[in-house]
């Protein structure tokens, strides 16, 4: 039996979109940033398209709320956000924690910038950025109380940064407590 040469085509294309998601996405500098919209710690969409088009952004992707490393992290950028912004940067992180969880993670080390939340993986996916599945538990005393932090996601600790939509910058192998002064060394010889 002779099948006709549109339905081949149609046929090739269907099952090249069926198992097109299954590649893993390898987002190299010099690439378009990727469109999501997910949570932010307020509850509140963030759109990238409203972040990435204009200006430079610093997106860190890190595995958990309330952790060392990540602690260290955190505060490194919130301790040089004003430095970051005198070069128009803007910084947001990244994990597979819940709104509710930054809002504790905020709260408690007083960050100065936005935390999403990849719940499912969707930006991690986005970025190219590892991460695990798997419920874990961070516990942590904030005002006397014991919470536990609870995410599904655990992401590895990436950095990117934007520049006017493009990716100018990547580092998969990053150290969480040199991380902010890495990426100010890199934005003032590449300005």
């Amino acid at each position: 039996m002779k099948i006709p040469a549109v339905c081949l085509c149609a046929l090739t294309l269907f099952t090249a979109t069926l198992f097109a998601d299954d590649e893993p996405v390898v987002l190299e500098v010099g690439d378009a940033a990727p469109a999501f919209t997910v949570q932010d710690d307020a509850g509140n969409d963030w759109n990238s398209a409203e972040h990435f088009t204009e200006g430079t952004t610093v997106v860190y992707f890190y595995p958990a709320d309330c952790t060392g490393g990540c602690t260290r992290q955190a505060q490194a950028y919130r301790d040089d956000l004003a430095k970051l912004e005198e070069l128009d940067v803007a910084v947001v992180g990244v994990s597979g924690d819940t709104a509710e969880n930054h809002q504790h993670f905020k709260g408690l080390h007083e960050l100065n910038f936005p935390l999403l939340a990849d719940v499912d993986g969707v930006v991690a996916q986005a970025f190219g950025v590892p991460y695990a599945e798997g419920e874990s538990t961070v516990n942590v005393e904030i005002n006397g109380q014991q919470i536990a932090l609870v995410r599904d996601i655990t992401t590895q600790r990436w950095t990117f940064i934007i520049r006017d939509g493009v990716v100018i910058y990547k580092n998969p192998s990053v150290n969480a407590a040199e991380d902010c002064a890495t990426i100010q060394t890199f934005l003032s010889e590449n300005e």
